[in-house]
């Protein structure tokens, strides 16, 4: 009898998608590895170029260009395709197009028979992941967005670059939407094991004030990456790879990702990037911070922002 191993399709092997494979093969996560792209030459090259890395990766991964008959044996498939940002957009500018694109792209995963996991990391992700959670008809735990995973890292490297500590040892969450209104919760900071507000009184050249300016290079670094170089996609594919490894593992660990609120933080019907705990089921629980007056309506904001988004073209979908 065949073992049974981990499969991870991905979906879209542009800037995103190859970045996720490569970084994917570097930390040895899964056994095999499918690329799924319209442009076929493109992943067949993909595929051939990351076979010929094996012999220096850490575990054997199998590596192929396949089609979508091959998600029936996924664990998880993960959605990197469609149109990018350009230089002046924000992720909301995307809505349309990519959800229409999307409704193929589940339509096929799902004839396949597939019954994994789906991860998301097209923008606007929050969005996606909703119209992926509605047309692929799974539960809403086995439907990730990739949500403010990418931005809680970097607001993490900030605060590690400001206070001078290693990034690994500051914990602090942005939440809401991955894009303009986003927050930090600073009133969950902390910089290794002291909180935020007490770390900056003990030091004397930190002042509150700079949070600000920390938030604002937080929230706009996608804005300054694209224009010196197109596109964002290391940081992203590290996260994907995060995720993939949370699941595949088993490992309960607490991951920023868009999933589906009912009734946490007073909000319903909506996927957004709030702290869960990540196992092999999906998303086993979402944590719910006990969040201030300011942090709360900063929240509502990014909800009613997504929601007001994402109802005329869902309307105009069905």
């Amino acid at each position: 009898m065949k073992k049974k191993v981990n499969r991870v399709v991905l979906v879209g092997t542009g800037f995103v998608g190859s970045s996720y494979a490569f970084a994917l093969l570097n930390q040895g996560v899964t056994e095999e590895l499918v690329l799924i792209d319209l442009n076929k030459e493109k992943s067949e090259g993909d595929a051939m170029d990351l076979n010929h890395g094996l012999p220096f990766a850490p575990s054997r991964t199998r590596i192929w260009f396949g089609d979508y008959s091959e998600c029936k044996d996924a664990d998880i498939v993960v959605l990197t395709a469609g149109a990018n940002q350009k230089p002046g957009e924000t992720r909301l500018d995307l809505v349309e197009k990519n959800t229409r694109i999307f409704k193929g792209i589940v339509d096929q995963v799902m004839a396949s028979g597939f019954d994994g996991i789906f991860l998301i990391a097209t923008n606007p992700v929050d969005i996606l992941t909703y119209a992926t959670w509605k047309f692929s008809g799974l539960p809403k735990e086995r439907v990730i967005g990739s949500g403010t995973i990418l931005d809680t890292a970097r607001l993490r490297y900030e605060l590690g670059e400001y206070f001078n500590v290693d990034t690994r040892n500051v914990h602090a969450y942005i939440i809401g939407e991955h894009g303009d209104t986003e927050l930090p919760v600073w009133s969950h900071a902390n910089i290794g094991a002291k909180p935020l507000a007490e770390a900056l009184e003990q030091k004397e050249d930190c002042k509150q004030e700079d949070l600000e300016e920390i938030f604002v290079n937080v929230r706009d670094a996608a804005y300054h990456i694209i224009q010196r170089k197109g596109a964002t996609f290391y940081g992203i594919a590290m996260g994907l790879v995060r995720i993939t490894k949370a699941i595949l593992q088993d490992e309960n660990c607490i991951l920023t990702v868009s999933a589906l609120l009912e009734g946490q933080y007073g909000h319903e019907d909506i996927y957004i990037g709030v702290p869960c705990i990540v196992n092999r089921q999906g998303i086993r629980e979402i944590v719910e911070l006990n969040l201030n007056e300011e942090e709360k309506q900063k929240f509502s904001h990014s909800v009613e922002v997504l929601k007001k988004t994402m109802k005329p073209v869902l309307e105009s979908i069905k």
